[in-house]
């Protein structure tokens, strides 16, 4: 028996990186997942032929969550799927690193319209399809929401925003038997750091000596609290935000 057998799981931008590992790590444990992608079909295909060749049930859904109308296209096809939803990882994100005279407003509406709008009507989705029971939203925050760098203004100010709509959210849908929690990760080695070119960088270098391990994360090291926060091992648990981040300071 799973810790999520019989549950329904939407993951947001879980075609790769740490959305993928999540969708994983949810299926592993029981859920039903749906795997949300904005352009990258064949990463979900992956994520969901991976699932299911462990026995999983998964199915992917494109929508772009930066496009409102597209929010409600990705939890109708949802529930058309599996008839049900307990559990919203809100994952999907972008971050684009700009110094003060760069910033445009396509560059603050980017991050915004994504990492903040989009996780609030997909929240405002998700509780609409939480039965009498409740359900649990997990928001995927970062460390830069209090440990802002330079030239991640508006990056960190959608990430500090995440954090304040989930203590927000939580009072407000408690009542409802919601939980809203975040985890906020540090530096993760994902496609997006490879891409990004900062793998190989100083600042890796740099986040390393300030980390109490030694080291940046993996995919591996963010799932399992999901899991947690899913589960009804969390069950008195809302409002939270777990850093996750190697004891980085």
């Amino acid at each position: 028996m799973g810790k999520l057998d019989g549950k329904v799981a939407v993951v947001t931008g879980a075609s790769k990186g740490i959305g993928a590992e999540i969708a994983r790590e949810l299926a592993a444990a029981g859920a039903a997942v749906v795997v949300n992608y904005a352009s990258s079909k064949a990463g979900a295909d992956k994520v969901v032929a991976d699932i299911e060749a462990k026995g999983g049930k998964a199915t992917a859904v494109q929508a772009d969550l930066s496009e409102p109308e597209q929010v409600a296209k990705l939890f109708a096809a949802a529930k058309k799927a599996y008839g049900r939803l307990d559990v919203l990882v809100n994952n999907a994100g972008v971050y684009e690193f700009a110094p003060l005279e760069e910033i445009t407003l396509e560059h603050f509406r980017k991050q915004f319209d994504l990492n903040v709008l989009g996780l609030i009507l997909a929240t405002k989705e998700a509780a609409r399809l939480f039965g009498d029971e409740g359900g649990s939203v997990i928001n995927i925050s970062s460390v830069a929401a209090k440990a802002a760098m330079p030239a991640a203004s508006v990056y960190s100010a959608t990430k500090a925003a995440v954090d304040a709509v989930t203590r927000s959210l939580a009072k407000e849908l408690g009542p409802k038997k919601i939980r809203v929690n975040s985890i906020n990760p540090g530096m993760v080695e994902t496609e997006g750091v490879h891409a990004a070119g900062i793998s190989e960088s100083d600042f890796r270098k740099q986040y390393e000596a300030q980390t109490a391990l030694g080291r940046i994360g993996q995919p591996s090291d963010i799932a399992p609290a999901a899991v947690f926060l899913a589960s009804t091992d969390s069950g008195w648990i809302t409002g939270e935000t777990f850093y996750i981040s190697g004891g980085f300071s």
